[in-house]
């Protein structure tokens, strides 16, 4: 028996061929294909190109050539694009690990390259291996709020994201037809330039090709069914097992629904947030300024918007009854009578998002709050309490909690 990776008979599996390969390879490029394209959209939804505080990504170049003002119509648009996108890279890790096991002999040939163009293709290959390797484990880390990873999860993902797909787009011009091929014959498992898939030396099989690509739908299933629960409200969610934010609802009452950060993590004391102690600060146009108390800020004209919250991590709420000042009355108040951008700024003092930007279509629309109420009460300290701010569609990152200043204008 060979004893060296680099030899075809080392990797006995009778199950890899070409048609197995190929199947899971069509899968993986519709569902990376929607991956790589709502991961720019959520990218995209905060305003990287707003202003420094929201870059969360330098020297980015061209590769922010498709950035744009994020919408605020409808409400639940970031809910739904990170959900699936979250929910969609956990469900296709099955696959991913079964397409690398079923091509894993490619990896160890011999010689290294036969000629320049062999030599290209290696090369891109080990560019998507590594690739998919490393957004897929960065993603499921920071679904699982486990910050493991050196530097920002922004820029680690968005670049790795950018040399994930220039490989596996390359990857795919040069395989999807081949891989068409393997799939209208079925029962032809040495088509030409993929016999080095099939073992010279097969052992005997245990399961089927088409069991063991059951295996690996059924779970694709399971991770869908253990996951997805987080993107939805009630006895859904306690079907979300496998996530951080699953499980039944965090508390009863009117702020019983999920965060992602308590008062007490983000170093609030009940102190600064008491009426006597808190004061919004909001400047305008010409270094107009007013300071608000909670008391002032009551007697100014209340909303009321009912929006959901949705985070990075793909979970999400229903929607949630707010009610407070309108952004835009807010900067009218500093001498913005047709809106501006604003810098929100929090009382927490550490954190990549304790500060945010907004654009002014988000302070424009009507929903857009700074939300004093929930479902009827007084926001409790988790969710912002004295004041927060709440903006149909936008990450919940952006919707800053614990709100002290507010600077409205071009940024």
């Amino acid at each position: 028996m060979p004893r060296s990776p680099s030899s075809p008979a080392f990797w006995r599996s009778p199950l890899r061929g070409p048609w197995f390969t190929s199947v899971l390879g069509v899968v993986l490029l519709v569902g990376i294909t929607v991956l790589f394209v709502t991961g720019l959209v959520s990218y995209a939804a905060y305003n990287p190109d707003l202003s420094p505080v929201n870059d969360q990504t330098p020297d980015k170049g061209l590769l922010g050539f498709y950035l744009f003002s994020w919408p605020t119509d409808p409400s639940w648009l970031y809910r739904l694009t990170q959900g699936v996108h979250v929910t969609l890279g956990i469900v296709l890790i099955p696959v991913l690990l079964a397409k690398l096991w079923s091509v894993v002999p490619k990896l160890f040939a011999l010689p290294p390259a036969r000629s320049l163009a062999h030599a290209l293709e290696r090369l891109s290959l080990l560019l998507l291996v590594g690739g998919g390797l490393f957004e897929f484990t960065t993603g499921v880390l920071n679904v699982q709020l486990d910050y493991l990873f050196p530097g920002s999860f922004y820029p680690l993902h968005f670049y790795g994201a950018w040399v994930f797909f220039a490989a596996f787009l390359a990857h795919a011009v040069l395989k999807t037809p081949l891989a068409l091929r393997n799939l209208r014959h079925l029962r032809d498992e040495t088509p030409a330039g993929e016999g080095d898939l099939v073992s010279p030396n097969p052992a005997e099989p245990t399961v089927s090709r088409r069991g063991a690509l059951g295996v690996v739908g059924g779970g694709s299933l399971l991770l869908l069914a253990t996951t997805a629960g987080r993107s939805f409200d009630g006895p859904l969610r306690e079907t979300a097992v496998l996530a951080p934010h699953g499980g039944p609802e965090p508390g009863g009452g009117p702020g019983g629904f999920q965060i992602n950060k308590t008062a007490a993590y983000a170093g609030i004391s009940p102190t600064e947030t008491a009426e006597e102690a808190w004061r919004l600060v909001v400047t305008g146009r010409d270094g107009r300024s007013v300071r608000l108390a909670r008391p002032q800020l009551l007697q100014l004209a209340l909303h009321s918007s009912a929006l959901p919250i949705a985070c990075v991590e793909g979970w999400s709420t229903s929607d949630q009854w707010w009610r407070g000042v309108r952004l835009r009355d807010l900067a009218a108040l500093v001498g913005h009578d047709d809106p501006a951008d604003v810098l929100v700024e929090s009382l927490q003092r550490h954190g990549a998002f304790r500060r945010a930007a907004l654009r002014a279509n988000q302070v424009a629309d009507p929903r857009s709050l700074l939300a004093l109420f929930v479902n009827g009460e007084d926001l409790t300290p988790d969710h912002g309490y004295p004041a927060r701010v709440i903006v149909p569609a936008a990450p919940g990152v952006l919707n800053t909690k614990w709100v002290a200043r507010m600077t409205f204008g071009d940024l």
